[in-house]
């Protein structure tokens, strides 16, 4: 089929979504590192040239996708509810929220831990400022997330605590993630063991105890 130039802003706002659908699609069957522009290219039937009529590069394409993963995530949080407890016990509810949550969204964890070495990179200043003021919304949401479980929070220790967790989640998923060969390794020497991190225990410990040592900063 030959390619037909999206000529309306309803056209191109429809090929922009197919690109970006058949990217996530591809993230189900491998991970950011595998998912390359020709490949992409050929999911979506058009050629490399065609797809960048759209989308700066790869990258941006995948900070795209990044931005609705976290958009959708944090629509999720919103959906839940502390319950009562003291000022610990409701952090340690944010922090198993934020752990179990994280951890069944794997596209957004993949994306997430490559986001400041790759997909910040190749792209033009002006997807770069529309990123950050998507990634400044999803952080705005996350504080007030955080301050509705722990009112004792100022927006800088809810800020505080969303990027520590969320570096946390970043370093913390490729390297609970790890190839055959390490696989191998663990299984092969129990001595092994301490070194395999798991990725929701990971998480929660750093949460929990993020939120307490702020919170007995504050008394």
């Amino acid at each position: 089929m030959a390619f037909q130039r999206a000529r309306t802003d309803e056209q191109r706002t429809e090929r922009r979504r197919q690109i970006l659908d058949a990217a996530a699609a591809m993230l189900t069957e491998m991970p950011v590192s595998q998912l390359s522009l020709s490949a992409l290219s050929r999911r979506v039937c058009l050629a490399k040239a065609n797809v960048l009529r759209y989308f700066d590069s790869r990258e941006a394409v995948l900070l795209e996708l990044l931005e609705a993963e976290l958009a959708d995530w944090t629509t999720e949080l919103e959906r839940e509810a502390p319950t009562d407890g003291s000022a610990t016990e409701r952090g340690d509810q944010l922090a198993e929220l934020l752990a179990s949550s994280l951890a069944r969204r794997h596209a957004l964890c993949d994306l997430a831990s490559a986001q400041a070495a790759v997909l910040e990179h190749n792209i033009s200043a002006e997807t770069a400022i529309r990123h950050k003021y998507a990634a400044k919304q999803s952080l705005e949401k996350l504080v007030g997330i955080a301050t509705r479980y722990l009112p004792e929070f100022d927006d800088g220790d809810a800020i505080a605590f969303m990027q520590t967790v969320m570096l946390t989640a970043i370093g913390a998923w490729p390297t609970s993630r790890p190839p055959e060969a390490i696989l191998s390794a663990f299984a092969a020497d129990p001595a092994l063991a301490a070194l395999r991190v798991d990725f929701t225990d990971t998480v929660r410990r750093t949460a929990e105890v993020t939120a307490s040592g702020i919170l007995a900063r504050r008394k």
